[in-house]
């Protein structure tokens, strides 16, 4: 397979471009890519560039190709509105959300999220969020790169959202994914923490509008539910 890179900058209409330190370390120490090796570039603005790899030196440069408007974007977009979970749990479910389609990825902080953000810290790992949605566009073909949107409050992300169309996760919830219409607009899927949502958040959702949906008989992990609802979404209105 030809190696795909994130160009952090706008790619020019051709020419050559210097790679940055850090992309040229992956490529030639990482990968053990040589001078003269083809590979892909994009930008995150849309479409690709096959480039040719000039090794001068320390420095590393790509003369670029003629650009290909290729799109891989589904056109159901979803926004998984994920509550904070631990360890690298949200790692995991950013890289695969990636993977599946995603549009956007919004972290909240929910009552029983075990991981609490706040300030820089929460700043910092948004921050490395956004790079392993990066990684996750390179392997699986993506041209445009999903946002990962800084950490909300639950009940600060629900006040500004209420018209919107939102699905709740809840176990034991009274239909699937199957009993709903097709969506005319974007969808917001929101996932609990490793201990479910609480009273209180779930009369919350169901004071705001919101739409509880079960995936089944089985209760499922946090970093399991959203994927799999990712991916039921997306076999019933997106491009699987």
């Amino acid at each position: 397979m030809i190696s795909r890179f994130h160009f952090p900058d706008r790619l020019p209409a051709g020419g050559e471009v210097a790679l940055p330190e850090a992309l040229a370390h992956h490529a030639l120490r990482v990968l053990r890519l040589r001078d003269g090796e083809v590979v892909v570039l994009f930008d995150g603005a849309g479409g690709e560039v096959e480039a040719r790899l000039a090794v001068r030196g320390k420095a590393v440069f790509a003369q670029l190709g003629e650009a290909r408007a290729l799109e891989r974007e589904s056109p159901l977009r979803i926004v998984l509105v994920q509550a904070l979970a631990s360890g690298d749990k949200m790692d995991w479910v950013v890289q695969k959300a990636v993977e599946l389609g995603v549009h956007a990825v919004q972290p909240v902080q929910a009552e029983r999220s075990v991981l609490r953000l706040a300030g820089e810290r929460a700043d910092k790992r948004v921050a490395h969020w956004q790079q392993v949605a990066v990684a996750a566009c390179e392997q699986c073909g993506r041209n445009r790169v999903p946002e990962i949107r800084p950490l909300q409050a639950l009940a600060s992300w629900l006040g500004a959202h209420r018209d919107a169309l939102n699905y709740v996760l809840a176990p034991g919830g009274a239909r699937g994914f199957a009993d709903e219409p097709e969506p005319k607009d974007v969808v917001h899927l929101l996932v609990g923490p490793e201990g479910g949502w609480s009273e209180g958040e779930l009369a919350a959702f169901d004071a705001a509008g919101c739409r509880r949906v079960r995936l089944g008989p089985r209760v499922l992990r946090t970093e399991t539910a959203g994927l799999a609802a990712v991916a039921a979404l997306q076999a019933r209105w997106g491009d699987f």
